[in-house]
């Protein structure tokens, strides 16, 4: 994976946008972000809930790690060059459901469901 697959399965997502943050480029769902990548396109910070990223710690070690931010856990840092495309997608779509608006977020998992 690089950071242009990332890039693909972010703006998938209903109502993202990719935005400059400090040196970083950022996704965010109306105005909030839910991941961030480096200059170097090596890594994509996901911001997930604790247990989604105690649950990705666990299933995909070789790829994963936790993302500290302030001294706290914030979510994962995946390594592209080793990572799966599913498992990333599947990170960068919880994230964006933590961050997207309450009515939007029930109206993909709604579409899901049919």
């Amino acid at each position: 994976m690089n950071l242009n697959d990332v890039r693909r399965i972010a703006i998938s997502l209903p109502e993202v946008t990719e935005e400059p943050h400090f040196k970083y480029t950022s996704f965010r769902v109306k105005g909030k972000i839910f991941a961030t990548a480096p200059p170097d396109g090596g890594h994509v910070h996901i911001f997930v809930a604790d247990e989604d990223c105690d649950l990705a710690l666990l299933m995909d070690p070789r790829f994963i790690e936790k993302l500290l931010w302030g001294g706290k856990v914030r979510g994962v840092r995946v390594a592209l060059s080793r990572a799966k495309m599913a498992v990333v997608a599947r990170l960068l779509k919880k994230a964006w459901l933590l961050r997207a608006p309450k009515a939007l977020a029930a109206a993909v998992r709604a579409s899901e469901r049919t």
